[in-house]
């Protein structure tokens, strides 16, 4: 029984160093993935504000031509 836990006690460095790789991985791709999506509602905001700026100066040219 002795040499169990002391085979138990020599893996449990090894775990714990399994167990905070995880977590930090977990933790990298969590911030991934909150970045790409905060980055897209940028950029779908930045559409929009284009979109809304460029549309009354085509309103304007489609009338002058006219």
């Amino acid at each position: 029984m002795h040499s169990v836990l002391i085979g138990l006690g020599a893996l449990l460095p090894s775990a714990g160093v399994a167990f905070l790789f995880y977590v930090v991985i977990k933790a990298m791709l969590e911030g991934d993935r909150r970045e790409r999506l905060a980055h897209s509602k940028w950029e779908a905001g930045q559409e929009r504000s284009a979109s809304s700026v460029e549309r009354p100066n085509n309103v304007d040219n489609t009338d002058s031509a006219t």
